[in-house]
């Protein structure tokens, strides 16, 4: 780009576009963006920092909780108590806290999505959800998703990206780590339609249910089964670098519901990681389902309610979509034949 654009420029432009309290929503996005610059270096420091990575204990929803979860909680927290926010729901906690009521917004947030994966030295991030603050403050919470102005993730890899959802449209910023502040590089992102890729955890293959295993299935035969294309199969095991990868390349990524006790409702939370992602995949011109029900019509009944995840391109969502729609709920948890004879190649 020529112009350098900074977050911060970027938020005073659209608070000029957005009449009501347009400037209170940039506000938020610039404390959140601000305490993942602190978060940033924090986990970049790592031992150095007095992080060791131990457990802490079992969070709310039942998680190993770790320090470094512990300080990322903290320090968000502490950025938002500054700014308009009525109340915020973090994974780490079992109910929202309230910090000023008449505020106009609320936050839903996963201070750090993955920790565990720091062992390794994967990306882990942060995943943020802004919506109205409506007549009765706990109940905003469990509006569709479709109630969501703004959201984003925080990626801290090899680099420490940005990336938001706001007005309709995403935008990709990374960190200078010198000036100490996000720049856009990349802007109104449109995920690509037919890269032929998909992610998931392919070891719990056996515990799918029929549908998800048929649209592996195909994919994996490739042209030589019927099909368009050879797929390739990604997996990192980080949501957040999932899903910027799908902005940048397209595909799709799914975390499916299977028949193991604990994943029978889906893993991924609705509130603070599936209606983000979803916001950000459709404002980018792509889609997110359950395979079922689109994300964003879904509201939640709990605060840390789980879901399954289907994103990425349109095409590849409506592939899968169409495949749970074909086989019958009755054959949902089996192997019948069926599902052979009604796949995507039909």
């Amino acid at each position: 780009m020529d112009e350098r654009v900074t977050l911060r420029s970027h938020l005073d432009r659209s608070a000029l576009q957005t009449p009501l309290h347009g400037a209170a929503l940039a506000d938020v996005i610039k404390a959140i963006a601000s305490a993942s610059i602190e978060l940033a270096g924090l986990i970049a420091d790592g031992p150095f920092a007095g992080i060791t990575g131990r457990h802490g204990g079992i969070n709310s929803d039942g998680d190993q909780q770790r320090d470094i979860d512990v300080a990322a909680d903290e320090m968000i927290r502490r950025a938002l108590r500054g700014t308009p926010v009525a109340a915020v729901l973090s994974e780490e906690a079992a109910l929202p806290e309230t910090l000023r009521p008449s505020a106009p917004f609320c936050v839903a947030i996963d201070p750090l999505d993955g920790s565990a994966n720091l062992d390794n030295n994967i990306s882990v991030g942060t995943i943020f959800s802004i919506r109205p603050r409506g007549n009765d403050l706990l109940s905003t919470f469990f509006e569709p998703g479709t109630a969501q102005c703004a959201a984003g993730f925080i990626v801290y890899g090899p680099q420490t990206t940005l990336v938001l959802a706001l007005n309709a449209r995403v935008d990709v910023f990374m960190l200078d780590r010198h000036a100490q502040e996000f720049v856009q590089t990349r802007q109104a992102v449109q995920i690509a339609r037919n890269m032929p890729e998909f992610a998931i955890n392919a070891s719990n293959h056996r515990h799918w249910h029929g549908p998800v295993r048929t649209y592996i299935d195909e994919c994996l035969s490739g042209i030589s089964g019927g099909g368009d294309a050879d797929f390739n199969m990604r997996w990192i095991g980080s949501l957040v670098a999932e899903a910027l990868r799908i902005l940048v390349r397209g595909g799709v990524f799914l975390y499916p519901a299977d028949a193991r006790p604990s994943y029978r409702e889906g893993r991924l939370r609705l509130l603070y990681e599936a209606h983000p992602m979803a916001l950000i995949m459709e404002w980018a011109g792509g889609a997110a389902s359950t395979g079922r029900r689109r994300i964003l019509e879904l509201a939640a009944k709990t605060p840390h309610q789980r879901v399954p995840l289907i994103m990425g391109s349109v095409h590849h969502v409506r592939d899968v979509t169409a495949i749970h729609d074909r086989i019958e709920p009755m054959f949902d948890n089996s192997d019948a034949p069926l599902f052979a004879r009604r796949g995507l190649f039909l």
